[in-house]
Formats: structure tokens, C-alpha cells, sequence
């Protein structure tokens, strides 16, 4: 029998089998299947790919006899390199931890998938492999997992007349009173941004921009409080906190993220309400939309009193 050691550098295979469980169950495996992409907590990891290498094996149940042959009956190789590159896709990450469970969920969601060993390491970060393993099981029948109650927000664009607008504290009280969770965005001050040339460095300095006017506003009011990660605006939604959003981080560990140069800052907005499942969106003192959207849009000047 190996020991727990060699089975910890073996591939996850060997763990799959010293842990067997009591009912047999087939196996199938990827190996070394290896991907360049862009993950990362370090700044030397943004901006640039590395190779990634995943080994997968998925505990399945027994393929029942009257299979014939037919792919559409098994749990196909395909699904496992595809959980991989919609994990991949679905916005930049930091964490290896991250992505493993996210690959293991997406393989649990496939009915005969009874339970997921994921190994993922990074190739290219020192002189051996960085990695992390994992194993999932798929929850029995009728078991709960959280609150998945969604929660649509109503999001309020304000420009810079609105922020300085002395309405301001008379439509935060508004919002204050609605049932609806109220996140706000806002774009970057009238002040010229600092010019970089490397376009990552310009990207940020931009975002920090708009971050600095964000706590602008919420100086303003005390009940408007300045989030940046998706933990934090998922808590202030389900607690009635009106919440200013600071971009840089759910907008750079977004894959393909939209831009957030001064003129943009509305499509900018417009994509955090798609993305946010927002119910409303309001905007102050801007034009007309040219494309549908999921949500009504409501134009506001900042001239009036009335949110």
C-alpha cells in the first residue's frame, strides 16, 4: 500500500484509489493537460500567462449495460476539459484554491460524477511545480448549501454635478428607503489622469481614479460605504448598506473587463448593473442609451430632487 506521502505527489489517481468507497465506482482521468493563462495574487503575474497543468480524476458511477457504445451516455473526457476552460473564462483569479473547486463543482454538477480529484500547478513560477489538490463530493439528495436567494440591487450612476450637488444627501435619503439594496458607482474626477505607457499600469491608474472619487462621495455621507470585492457587496446587499463601488479588483480579475477611461464611465457602470443582476438603474446627468439592456434605465439631472 503507498504511503500517504508518495500518494500526496503521485497523481490523483492514487488518492482516488487509497480512499475508495464502500459502493465501486469507475474512474475517469485527465493528465498533464496544460493551459497558459493569466492567474495570479502577484503583481509579476498580471499582465502575462504561465503554464498551468491540471490532473483530474472523477469518480463515476458504474456505466449501466445498455450503454451501446453511445458517448451521450457516459460522462464524456470533453466535460472535464470543458469545467476547466469555463472556469478559466468566467473572470481572472488569484488563487489555484480558487479554480480547483470551481472545475471540481462544475464536473459535480454531471449526474454520474460522484466525486472530483482535482490537481492544478503552476509550471512556471520556480524550479519545480506550484500546486494545490483537491478533493469534492457531490452532496446527497436534499441537502442545502447556503442562502441562494439572488438579491437584485438597484444601481445609481452619479457624475460629479450630482456628487457636489447639494440634492445629494435628500436622493441618498431616498435610496436609504427603498427595499430594493442600493449600490452606487460613480466615474473619475474632472482632473487629467496621470499618463503611463505600459497599458496595464494606465488601466489601474484610471480605476484608482474612479476609487478616489468614490470616497469622495461616501465622505459626503456617512451612510455610504466604499466596497471593492463581491463578499463585501453580497453582505452590504443582504444588509440594507449602501454600498459605493471601488472597481480596480472585480474589474481586473475580470477576464476581457471593460474599460474604465473617463468617457467610458457609464458603460463601465452599465456592465457592474448587468453583471450585479440589477433590477433598476439610474443614471445622473447623462445621454441616451443606443442598446437594450437587461434592467429599465432611468435618466436623471441633477438639478432635481427626486431620485
Amino acid at each position: 500500500m503507498k504511503s500517504e506521502t508518495s500518494q500526496a505527489f503521485d497523481h490523483p489517481d492514487a488518492r482516488s484509489r487509497a480512499t475508495s468507497l464502500a459502493t465501486p465506482l469507475d474512474r475517469i482521468s485527465l493528465r498533464d493537460h496544460i493551459v497558459d493563462v493569466e492567474i495570479g495574487a502577484f503583481q509579476a503575474e498580471r499582465g502575462t500567462t504561465q503554464r498551468i497543468s491540471f490532473n483530474v480524476v472523477v469518480e463515476v458511477l458504474p456505466a449501466q449495460l445498455n450503454v451501446e457504445d453511445d458517448v451521450d451516455k457516459i460522462l464524456s473526457y470533453d466535460k472535464v476539459t470543458e469545467a476547466i476552460a469555463i472556469a478559466l473564462g468566467e473572470e481572472r483569479l488569484n488563487l489555484l484554491e480558487t479554480l480547483a473547486d470551481r472545475v471540481a463543482e462544475r464536473i459535480l454538477w454531471e449526474p454520474q460524477a460522484v466525486r472530483a480529484f482535482v490537481r492544478i500547478e503552476k509550471l512556471d513560477r520556480g524550479p519545480g511545480a506550484l500546486g494545490v489538490e483537491i478533493v469534492r463530493a457531490k452532496a446527497g439528495e436534499g441537502s442545502v448549501s447556503g442562502d441562494d436567494t439572488k438579491i437584485s440591487p438597484r444601481v445609481v450612476f452619479f457624475s460629479n454635478e450630482a456628487i457636489a450637488s447639494a440634492n445629494l444627501q435628500g436622493w441618498i435619503d431616498q435610496l436609504a428607503e427603498n427595499d430594493a439594496p442600493t449600490l452606487i458607482c460613480v466615474g473619475a474626477p474632472e482632473a487629467k489622469t496621470p499618463q503611463a505607457l505600459a497599458p496595464l499600469a494606465q488601466r489601474r491608474i484610471e480605476l484608482l481614479a474612479i476609487e478616489q472619487n468614490a470616497w469622495i462621495l461616501a465622505a459626503r455621507d456617512k451612510r455610504c460605504v466604499v466596497v471593492e470585492t463581491r463578499t463585501e457587496l453580497d453582505w452590504a446587499m443582504k444588509n440594507s448598506q449602501i454600498s459605493v463601488w471601488a472597481p480596480s479588483k472585480i474589474v481586473l480579475d475580470t477576464v476581457d473587463g471593460p474599460s474604465a477611461e473617463h468617457q467610458d464611465a457609464l458603460d463601465l457602470a452599465l456592465w457592474f448593473a448587468t453583471d450585479m443582476g440589477a433590477e433598476r438603474f439610474i443614471a445622473f446627468d447623462q445621454g441616451a442609451l443606443t442598446r437594450e439592456l437587461p434592467f429599465p434605465v432611468d435618466f436623471r439631472k441633477s438639478t432635481g430632487s427626486k431620485i
